[in-house]
């Protein structure tokens, strides 16, 4: 980058005001790299330059921490982020910025640059692909938070010849005769509207630039063989079932060398044998007996941490829920916790003995125990008095 650029602010590089949003600064960051894209100005250095300057800035402001600090330490908070002539912090060369930023341009860019061509592949192998599992969780994990070991079968690294797929490394390619180690194949074109590049990986060594002439014995020159690795997964609390984590580089290795992919983790929320999940809140169906919900009690209910006591107050009525409060589950990434509701069901005896029969013979017509008209009672009441007059009425009329 040049010496009357490379001091420049970030946020006028990006061409964005200070308050700008995330999806502002990402808008502008991708307006810019298409602009000065080298593959639109073949030679042109100055913009080559412009395209890692929008990528520093891009790197610095995209990142929440990084940007903070940035506002309030410049470039001497960013740890690195100062100037250079190079590409931007963290980045070899201009395919490091186009794997790190492939979101910009939608697509994986670990096989593609925005424009066609093969921007990240030459020299590195095919990448690998992404794998999917389905990791099962209790509810009681789901509230804590765990960290679990995952066996996955997949394609893994050939240790013979350390990914690269020939024995001898180095010495087991050569250049490919086709693209001469581009590893692109580009077409011009005129048209009326102007010169348009198409740029195809190369159909020889599929965009690496390079062919294998002695192949590894052990992997017949793939670079990757069958095998198994074990992952540590450390899911946070709270997840939801649906939900999935992202492990990067835990998916398939890629062929001589190429990146690997990621593994996408996927949570299965096994089903509850007391609670079932509403949001944050889980649910309890306690069944009380006559005796406790007419002269109260206190009772032992489970939670997702153990197990607590409950005070029942005498009279309470079916279909009542109490709340007891911080016993549910947590928002990922914290803040507020959920509540356990204690949905209570007053169980009626299905057979009686003798005795126990004569004393509810005692009990039935005690006024006691003869059931009282709330409010809701009375409304429901109402409104079918009302129906009642009005079809008497029409009827009459």
């Amino acid at each position: 980058m040049t010496t009357d650029t490379a001091m420049r602010d970030y946020y006028e590089v990006l061409g964005v005001a200070r308050t700008a949003t995330a999806d502002e600064v990402k808008k502008a960051y991708r307006r810019l790299a298409m602009q000065h894209h080298p593959d639109r100005n073949p030679g042109d250095q100055q913009a080559e330059d412009r395209f890692k300057e929008a990528a520093e800035a891009y790197e610095v402001l995209s990142d929440p921490e990084k940007r903070a600090r940035y506002d309030r330490f410049g470039r001497a908070g960013v740890s690195g982020a100062g100037a250079h002539a190079g590409p931007a912090p963290g980045f070899r060369d201009i395919s490091d910025i186009f794997a790190a930023f492939s979101d910009i341009f939608g697509g994986d860019m670990r096989d593609a640059d925005p424009f066609g061509g093969r921007a990240g592949r030459r020299g590195r192998g095919r990448p690998g692909s992404d794998l999917r599992v389905r990791l099962a969780l209790t509810l009681e994990e789901i509230a804590e938070g765990v960290e679990r070991q995952i066996k996955v079968r997949k394609y893994v690294a050939c240790d013979v010849c350390e990914g690269s797929g020939a024995e001898g490394a180095e010495a087991g390619f050569e250049t490919c005769p086709t693209c001469r180690g581009s590893g692109e194949f580009r077409q011009v074109t005129n048209s009326f509207f102007g010169q348009f590049v198409n740029v195809q990986p190369c159909p020889q060594c599929q965009g690496e630039g390079r062919v294998v002439v002695r192949p590894c014995a052990s992997c017949q020159g793939e670079g990757r063989l069958r095998g198994e690795e074990t992952i540590s997964v450390d899911v946070p609390s709270g997840v939801v079932d649906g939900h999935y984590l992202q492990v990067r580089a835990g998916g398939n290795a890629g062929q001589r060398g190429g990146p690997p992919g990621a593994l996408r983790v996927e949570i299965d929320e096994q089903p509850h044998a007391e609670f079932t999940r509403e949001g944050l809140d889980v649910v309890y169906d306690l069944r009380l007996s006559f005796p406790d919900a007419a002269l109260g009690a206190e009772v032992e209910v489970p939670t997702l941490r153990g197990r607590a006591r409950l005070q029942i107050d005498a009279g309470i009525q079916s279909g009542r829920v109490l709340r007891m409060r911080g016993r549910g589950l947590p928002e990922v990434g914290g803040g507020r916790r959920g509540d356990q509701l204690v949905h209570v069901h007053v169980w009626t005896p299905r057979t009686l003995t003798p005795e126990n029969r004569e004393i509810m013979e005692r009990l039935r017509d005690d006024d006691a125990f003869r059931p009282e008209e709330g409010p809701e009672t009375e409304e429901r009441r109402s409104i079918f008095s009302r129906m009642r007059d009005a079809f008497r009425e029409g009827k009459e009329g």
